[in-house]
């Protein structure tokens, strides 16, 4: 049986069927997301500005686009520019009730998978919370921050943003182009119109600098359990089994087939809890993994696993938008 994904992104007869039933919903759904955000935007509900900068790193759509590298590279990107990052993330995934800094040691399953891959990567402090405005609250109280970047919350608009980054990626776009739940999209997408910055994962290397895009490139590959350093090439022409728990595995597997690499694709549902038990018919042979999955793997025995990490590398029309975006933000800061 299909999953609703795969109908929004790949229908058949009966998924386009079942599409049409669900109109009326993704109508309702609609007329009900702008209502909401009217109701801020007219001040009939209230928003709450942070101390410092807040930056919103999000999308239109459910599932994945690859934003958490872009993410990570902002932060990287923050820091070499002398100033102090900290994040906050609603911890899809995790178990937390409340606000809790992610340490380093703690469990994805526990403080979910992306906060504890953008904490080790980074180490800048993440704070995960379903109340956004305390999460900030939270960081900036316990932490030296110059600015806030939210992973995903572009629609949670009690918390006041001074830059919306909306991530687009630009092989699967946006479907079928309908609302939840006959369609993938969060907000309708005009919504883009009013973002200040939309950012394409994946666009084509012909067109790649011409527009504010990224491309995922594979800066290390070390081993799961002893953290022995590979490089990717050295796999070329070898059979691997590929674990994909992200929004779009089919971007991992790709990558690893263009660097010659055997693949056996296997693709599991975001955010996916991992046992032993996954892994029970192929766990000798060599497996390479995502981060994202890394991270909630650490404690299985799989002799011969491999972590690939990425980095968003920007385009050089995406390096100049954030200068021009991000740091005369920075730089207005107060005792600078």
């Amino acid at each position: 049986m299909k999953s609703l994904d795969q109908c929004w992104y790949q229908p058949g007869f009966l998924d386009r069927i079942l599409v049409a039933l669900l109109l009326p919903l993704s109508w309702l759904y609609c007329v009900i997301a702008i209502i909401r955000r009217k109701s801020y935007q007219l001040k009939f509900k209230k928003s709450y500005a942070a101390r410092v900068p807040v930056v919103v790193v999000g999308n239109i759509v459910v599932g994945g686009s690859g934003k958490t590298p872009l993410l990570i590279s902002l932060c990287e990107y923050i820091k070499e520019n002398g100033f102090k990052p900290g994040v906050v993330s609603r911890g899809y995934g995790g178990t937390v009730s409340g606000i809790r800094q992610v340490q380093h040691d703690d469990a994805a399953e526990l403080v979910g998978d992306e906060p504890l891959m953008i904490q080790q990567r980074t180490k800048v402090p993440v704070v995960v919370g379903a109340d956004r405005v305390a999460a900030v609250d939270y960081l900036l109280d316990n932490n030296q921050c110059d600015i806030v970047l939210s992973d995903d919350g572009l629609q949670h608009y009690r918390m006041r943003r001074d830059v919306e980054i909306a991530v687009v990626d630009a092989v699967r776009g946006f479907g079928n182009g309908h609302c939840l739940p006959a369609g993938p999209l969060r907000e309708r997408v005009v919504r883009l119109n009013d973002v200040d910055l939309v950012v394409y994962n994946g666009v084509d290397d012909n067109i790649s600098n011409q527009v504010s895009s990224y491309s995922l490139k594979v800066v290390d590959l070390c081993h799961l359990s002893s953290g022995e350093s590979a490089t990717l090439s050295s796999f070329s022409g070898r059979k691997v089994h590929a674990v994909a728990g992200i929004g779009n595995p089919s971007r991992f597997f790709t990558q690893l087939r263009e660097n010659g690499i055997d693949v056996i694709e296997h693709a599991f549902s975001d955010h996916h809890a991992y046992s032993q038990s996954d892994f029970s018919d192929w766990d000798k042979g060599c497996i390479m993994m995502t981060g994202k999955d890394a991270v909630k793997c650490r404690h299985l025995f799989l002799p011969d696993a491999w972590v690939v990490s990425v980095v968003a590398e920007f385009s050089s029309s995406l390096g100049s938008q954030l200068d021009q975006k991000i740091l005369p933000l920075l730089n207005a800061r107060p005792n600078r």
